[in-house]
C-alpha cells in the first residue's frame, strides 16, 4: 500500500506550512523543528460597523466627528490606495453615515493616497470601496507627478519642502482613514502617513525617502520616536492640519479588531501601542534560513511590495543566511515608476548600496532598492514567484526556486545539524525580532 503524504512527511520530519500567497496560499513542506511564526489568533469585533461607529463618537482624544464638522463645509477623505488591506467598504460609509444631515455629499472627496504608486482602475476602486460609494462621492487618485495638482504649505520637520494634494489643502475638512501595521522604514503605517507621503507630491516624497533618512539604523519597522522618516511625517501633519483621524487594525484575515479616532498623533499613538501587540513576536536568536512571504494579495502582487517580506525576514536572519521569499508578482516588478531601472542599474546590490549613497538627488523608487540591496548584500535571497522568470528576477540580483522545500533542505544540510529554521507565513504582517 502507497503510504500517505502525511506519513511520508512525518517519516522525513517535514512539517506542512501555508503561506500567504495570491488569493490562495502555498502550501510548502518545512523541517519539523522550524520555528513558524504567525500573527497572534485575534478575533474580529463582534459588531464591525458598530466599532466603527464608536472610534468616530468615542475619539482617542478631542471631540466626536460630528462635533468638528459644520453645515456647507467641503471635505477631503484620504484613503489607502489598492496596495493596502485597508476596509475601505467599511470605513468610507462608516464616515459618510456619521456626516449625514451635516454634509452634502456633492461637497465630499475621497482622495485615494497613492503616494508615488500608479492609480487605481475603476474596476480596482469599485473592489476596494464597493459599488455604493464609486456612484455616490467623487473618489479622485492622487497624482505625486501632477505638480499643477498641489499647492505648496512651507518647510517642516528637518527642512522637507512640502507641497500637498490641491484638494486636500483646500477642503474646509480633512480626514484621514487607514489602518495601523509596523512599516519597513517608517516604523507603522496609517496615521499622518495618510497625509505626507500618501497626498504629497514627488518632490516632497523624494526628501522624506532620501538616502540619509532610509539608511538610518532608526528608519525600520516598529520605531517611530527618533525615526527620521516618521518624526517628518508626523511635524508634516501636524502642522498642515488634520481635522480628524480614523484608524483600524487587522487581523491575519484582514477583518477589523479595533477602531481608533480622534486628533490625528495622539489617536496613532494609542493604535500603534496596540499593533504593536497584534503584529510584533520576540524570538530568541537568529536563524540560518527564513522562509517568508509577501503577506498575499493585495501586497505581494509586484516584486517591490516583496521586499517588506524580505525585510520582516532579514530581522532575525544570521549574516550571509539565506532568506526564500514567496510573492506571486502578477503586477510583475511592476513595469510603473522607476523601481525596475534603478534595480537593474548596477553589476550588484553592493554596487547599488554604494551608488545609493553617493547620489546628491534622490531619485523615484530608490529607497525601495536601497533596502532590498542592503538585505541581499548580507543575505542570499531566493525568490518564488508565479509571474517574474528567472531571467527577470536575475536582473534584480535574485535567484528563482520552483521547489522551496528541496532549497531549505540544501541550505539546513549545509548549515549543519544545529541549523535553525523560520517561517514567516504571512510575511510582513508579523515582525519578528531578537529579544
Amino acid at each position: 500500500m502507497e503510504r500517505s503524504a502525511t506519513a511520508r512527511n512525518e517519516e522525513a520530519g517535514m512539517q506542512q506550512v501555508t503561506l500567504a500567497y495570491g488569493r490562495d496560499g502555498l502550501t510548502i513542506e518545512v523541517p519539523d523543528g522550524a520555528a513558524v511564526i504567525t500573527p497572534v489568533p485575534h478575533t474580529a469585533a463582534p459588531d464591525v460597523p458598530a466599532e466603527l461607529r464608536r472610534a468616530l463618537r468615542e475619539p482617542v482624544s478631542g471631540p466626536p466627528l460630528r462635533e468638528r464638522v459644520q453645515r456647507g463645509q467641503t471635505v477631503a477623505i484620504s484613503a489607502c490606495d489598492g496596495t493596502r488591506a485597508q476596509p475601505r467598504d467599511l470605513m468610507i460609509p462608516a464616515v459618510l453615515e456619521e456626516l449625514d444631515g451635516i454634509v452634502d455629499l456633492d461637497d465630499v472627496v475621497v482622495l485615494v493616497a497613492t503616494g508615488t504608486h500608479r492609480a487605481n482602475t475603476e474596476a480596482e476602486l469599485r473592489a476596494m470601496f464597493g459599488d455604493a460609494v464609486v456612484d455616490s462621492v467623487r473618489i479622485v487618485n492622487h497624482d505625486s507627478r501632477a505638480s499643477d495638482t498641489h499647492r505648496f504649505v512651507g518647510t517642516y520637520g528637518d527642512g522637507v519642502p512640502v507641497w500637498l494634494n490641491e484638494q486636500w489643502v483646500d477642503a474646509d475638512v480633512r480626514l484621514t482613514t487607514g489602518f495601523v501595521e509596523p512599516h519597513f522604514f517608517a516604523g507603522f503605517s496609517g496615521g499622518p502617513k495618510m497625509v505626507a507621503p500618501g497626498l504629497a507630491a514627488l518632490d516632497t516624497v523624494l526628501v522624506l525617502h532620501d538616502a540619509k533618512r532610509i539608511g538610518d539604523p532608526r528608519a525600520t519597522w516598529g520605531v517611530t520616536q527618533g525615526n527620521p522618516v516618521h518624526d517628518d511625517v508626523r511635524a508634516i501633519a501636524a502642522a498642515t492640519g488634520v481635522t480628524y483621524a480614523f484608524d483600524v487594525i487587522l487581523n491575519q484575515r484582514q477583518e477589523v479588531i479595533a477602531a481608533f479616532g480622534g486628533d490625528i498623533l495622539e489617536m496613532h499613538a494609542v493604535a500603534i501601542e496596540r499593533a504593536r501587540e497584534v503584529a510584533m513576536a520576540p524570538v530568541d536568536a537568529p536563524f540560518d534560513v527564513v522562509v517568508t512571504s509577501g503577506a498575499g494579495f493585495p501586497l505581494d502582487q509586484n516584486l517591490y511590495q516583496s521586499v517588506k517580506g524580505m525585510s520582516a525576514a532579514a530581522q532575525v536572519a544570521r549574516p550571509d543566511g539565506l532568506i526564500v521569499c514567496a510573492a506571486e508578482c502578477a503586477d510583475g516588478y511592476p513595469d510603473h515608476g522607476s523601481y525596475r531601472e534603478v534595480l537593474t542599474s548596477a553589476t550588484s546590490p553592493e554596487a547599488l548600496v554604494e551608488m545609493i549613497n553617493a547620489r546628491e538627488k534622490t531619485v523615484p523608487d530608490q529607497w525601495q532598492v536601497q533596502i532590498q540591496a542592503r538585505i541581499q548584500s548580507a543575505h542570499r535571497v531566493v525568490m518564488h514567484t508565479s509571474h517574474l522568470s528567472d531571467a527577470e528576477l536575475a536582473e534584480a540580483h535574485l535567484e528563482q526556486t520552483a521547489d522551496i522545500a528541496a532549497t531549505v533542505a540544501e541550505a539546513v544540510a549545509k548549515a549543519g545539524p544545529d541549523a535553525r529554521v523560520c517561517v514567516l507565513p504571512e510575511g510582513p504582517q508579523t515582525i519578528p525580532y531578537v529579544r
